[in-house]
C-alpha cells in the first residue's frame, strides 16, 4: 500500500492561511486607513490664518496711525506706514494727565476684581461642598444675576449711588463692577471646583483640617487656572468699561482711560492719531498681564476638553 506524504505549504501561503483563520504571525502592518491615520486639517489651518489676518489688520491700523501726525493722517493712505514716523502723539497723550487716568483705571480694576474673586471663590466653595436649601437658593440667585442686563440696571444704580453720596467717586465705579462680576465668577469657579476629587477633601479632613484650611490649601491650588481666567476676564470688562464711568462720574479727577479719549476731541475735529496712541498705551498693561499669565489662562480655558 502506497503511503501518502503531505507537502507543507509555502511560507507565504501558510501565512496567508493563518491570517485567514484568525492567527497573527509576523510584524503587524501599518495602519493606512481608519481613525488612527494622520490627516492634516488644511481647512482648519486656513481658517486659523484667515482669523489671524482679521485680527492683525485693525491692530496694524491702530499702531501705524498712532505714528502719523494729524496732517499726514488725512493726506496719506490709511493702511500705508508713515513716511516720517513720529512719537509726538504719545508725548501729547502723556502730557494730558494720562498718568492720572491710568492710576484711576488701575484702582478701579484692582478694587473690583480682587473683592469679586475673594467673595466668588468662597461662595463657590460653599455651594460645592455644602448642603442645604439655603445654598441651593443662593446658587440660583447667582444664576439669576446672569440674566439681568447691565443697561437695564443703570437707572437704579445711579439712584442708589446718588442717595449714598458716592456720585463722581471711584467707589461709585467699584461697587457696581463687583456686583456684576460675582455671578459669572461663581458659576465658573463652582464648575471647576466640582472636578476636584472628593477623596482629597476626605483625606485632609481625616488629618484634622477645617473647611477654611481645605478651601485655601487644597481648593485654591487645584482651581488656580480658573481663578486666573476669571480674574483676567473680569479685569478686561472693568478696564474697558465705558457705561459706568460715563454715567457715574463727571469731573476729570475721576476720569478713567476709556473716558480720557474725550480729551483729544475738539470743537470741530478729533485728533485721531492721538486717540489711537492713547488706545495703544491703554492696551499695553493688558498685554503684559497676558504674557505673564498666559499659561494659567490657557489651562483655564482648555480645562475639560481632554475628558
Amino acid at each position: 500500500m502506497a503511503s501518502t506524504t503531505q507537502i507543507p505549504a509555502p511560507p507565504a501561503r501558510r501565512t496567508a492561511l493563518s491570517n485567514k483563520q484568525g492567527h497573527k504571525h509576523g510584524p503587524r502592518a501599518k495602519r493606512t486607513k481608519g481613525p488612527g491615520r494622520f490627516r492634516p486639517n488644511y481647512l482648519g489651518g486656513l481658517g486659523g490664518w484667515l482669523w489671524l489676518a482679521i485680527i492683525i489688520v485693525p491692530i496694524y491700523y491702530v499702531v501705524v496711525t498712532s505714528l502719523k501726525n494729524q496732517a499726514g493722517f488725512f493726506t496719506s493712505n490709511p493702511m500705508m506706514p508713515p513716511t516720517e514716523p513720529t512719537l509726538d502723539n504719545y508725548k501729547l497723550v502723556l502730557d494730558n494727565d494720562f498718568a492720572m487716568y491710568f492710576a484711576n483705571s488701575l484702582i478701579v480694576t484692582v478694587g473690583s476684581v480682587v473683592p469679586a474673586l475673594f467673595v466668588s471663590f468662597m461662595a463657590a466653595y460653599a455651594i460645592v461642598r455644602g448642603k442645604g436649601r439655603f445654598l441651593t437658593w443662593t446658587n440660583n440667585t447667582f444664576l439669576l444675576g446672569l440674566a439681568i442686563p447691565l443697561h437695564a440696571t443703570i437707572i437704579p444704580i445711579y439712584w442708589m449711588i446718588t442717595k449714598a453720596h458716592l456720585y463722581d467717586t471711584l467707589l461709585a465705579l467699584i461697587l457696581p463692577s463687583i456686583a456684576f462680576a460675582i455671578p459669572i465668577s461663581v458659576l465658573i469657579l463652582s464648575n471647576f471646583m466640582r472636578d476636584v476629587p472628593n477623596e482629597l477633601f476626605e483625606s485632609m479632613r481625616l488629618d484634622g483640617c477645617s473647611d477654611w484650611a481645605m478651601m485655601w490649601r487644597l481648593a485654591l491650588p487645584m482651581t488656580r487656572p480658573a481663578v486666573v481666567t476669571v480674574g483676567i476676564y473680569n479685569a478686561l470688562g472693568v478696564w474697558n468699561g465705558f457705561l459706568f464711568p460715563l454715567i457715574l462720574t463727571q469731573s476729570p479727577s475721576t476720569r478713567v482711560l476709556p473716558l480720557s479719549l474725550w480729551t483729544f476731541q475738539g470743537e470741530f475735529s478729533v485728533n485721531i492719531p492721538a486717540v489711537l496712541a492713547s488706545v495703544v498705551l491703554a492696551t499695553l498693561p493688558l498685554l503684559v498681564i497676558y504674557v505673564m499669565a498666559r499659561r494659567q489662562l490657557l489651562s483655564g480655558l482648555t480645562a475639560g476638553f481632554s475628558k
